[in-house]
């Protein structure tokens, strides 16, 4: 390893400087440097050029625990330890995250009951649905998200967008869902004013099969997928564009949504598989 990272970086120091500091000989690594690679490297070569391929082809966002699980998949075998040495040693890491401004307005609310209790699992598609609203800053103004989560597969089910924040937002996303797979059983969210509006209860009103269900107060681990779908959508895409219309925004979340996140990306709640992936291997 010693004389690797002096291979690497040879040309940027002195090549005396750097095994001074590394406590080894010139002599020594002028000799390994000599020498054909040993079937070990040649292995980690080749793997690391693999994981460098599946975190490019995952937008970069893949750690090593999900670029294990895709090794794996391709039938490459290897441990994941490994895999998190090699993304180390080549510099191969996720997005970085940051805080994103909250959203909700729960002020002058009739809050529904919680019938979630903050057990986010299902036995079966539309059993449970969340949803939630949050913000994106293209430079021509602010663009809305509202998004509607299956919590059986953590597939996104609906989702609408708009300049404003309204009622109108969530109903369209709420609408799209249902156009897309039947009411569901329970549908979860915070106390804004936005799911507690007369119009939005008039909407699910013409289904009386579902039951409203929202969060408490304040209290984002009530609505805990659903936060964290927003978390990694901002940490994963929309922190790392700079959108300058809001069509721009639409077309990226749109790509991000409907092809990565329900079609590609490995959820580590569902052991790793992409969540209409999942579903589809539930039916079979």
């Amino acid at each position: 390893m010693k004389y690797e990272f002096i291979e690497q970086h040879r040309r940027s120091y002195d090549v005396k400087a750097l095994c001074d500091a590394l406590q080894v000989s010139r002599s020594g690594y002028y000799a390994a440097r000599g020498r054909a690679p040993s079937a070990r490297q040649v292995r980690q070569t080749a793997l690391t050029s693999e994981i460098r391929k599946i975190h490019m082809a995952s937008r970069e966002t893949y750690g090593a625990p999900r670029v294990h699980a895709e090794l794996c998949a391709q039938r490459v075998p290897c441990s994941r330890n490994t895999v998190a040495k090699l993304m180390r040693q080549a510099s191969i890491m996720p997005r970085c995250i940051r805080r994103f401004r909250v959203t909700t307005d729960s002020r002058r609310t009739k809050a529904s009951p919680n019938l979630v209790g903050r057990v986010f699992t299902a036995d079966s598609p539309n059993a449970c649905w969340l949803s939630d609203i949050t913000y994106i800053p293209p430079r021509e103004g602010w663009l809305y998200l509202a998004a509607v989560l299956d919590v059986y597969s953590r597939a996104v089910v609906g989702w609408a967008m708009s300049r404003t924040l309204d009622c109108q937002l969530a109903r369209d996303a709420l609408s799209m869902a249902i156009g897309r797979r039947g009411p569901p059983a329970i549908l979860h969210s915070d106390q804004g004013t936005t799911y507690s509006a007369a119009d939005y209860r008039k909407l699910l009103a013409g289904y009386p099969m579902i039951q409203q269900s929202m969060s408490r107060k304040g209290d984002c681990w009530d609505n805990a997928p659903m936060e964290s779908f927003f978390h990694t959508l901002k940490t994963e895409l929309v922190m790392h564009c700079d959108y300058k219309t809001r069509d721009q925004a639409r077309a990226s979340l749109f790509d991000y949504m409907e092809v990565f996140y329900n079609r590609q990306r490995r959820h580590s709640t569902l052991n790793y598989e992409a969540p209409l992936a999942f579903e589809a291997m539930q039916i079979a």
